[in-house]
């Protein structure tokens, strides 16, 4: 009989978080990326987490950790309300809702701060996970990232405005 995975949390970033977030992005770019990239271009890629604005970018906005028996494995950042910046699941538990559970937190908590949009600069193998929830593509782009260049398109998903909560009576 197969273990069922212990049920994820969700926390705010920490300071402290770094290393572990780090780990994270550069195992999923490692492990689940190089059907879309070239081994140079993950290289290039993982290289950014080597950056200062790296942490800059978990820290002047929203960044929410999954957990699963308190340990992250997964992140998501959101810039100005509207902009996914980071998102990132660990390998080893891509597949189990992770990436839907901190997707569905950053929409609704957005949407409560009145957005009327969210934007994701989406890497290729991401695509169809946002297509599923609802994002459509803008336009194909490419990023410079040291001597590579990887191809991404920008996503979008309007937004509906928040339920109004008022009863009629």
């Amino acid at each position: 009989m197969e273990q069922a995975m212990p049920k994820p949390g969700l926390r705010p970033f920490l300071p402290s978080d770094l290393p572990l977030l780090v780990d994270i992005f550069e195992e999923s770019i490692a492990e689940l990326t190089g059907e879309d990239y070239s081994e140079s271009q993950q290289e290039a890629w993982i290289a950014m987490a080597e950056d200062e604005s790296f942490a800059g970018k978990l820290t002047e906005g929203l960044t929410l950790i999954a957990t699963v028996e308190g340990s992250p494995v997964g992140f998501i950042a959101l810039k100005d309300n509207e902009l996914i910046e980071l998102f990132y699941v660990h390998p080893a538990a891509a597949g189990q809702g992770i990436g839907t559970m901190l997707y569905d937190a950053i929409e609704k908590l957005a949407r409560a701060r009145g957005a009327k949009r969210l934007v994701a600069e989406v890497s290729d193998n991401a695509q169809p996970f946002f297509q599923r929830h609802g994002f459509q593509p803008q336009r194909r782009n490419t990023m410079p990232l040291g001597d590579e260049w990887l191809g991404t398109t920008t996503m979008e998903k309007r937004l509906p405005p928040p339920a109004d909560r008022t009863m009629s009576s």
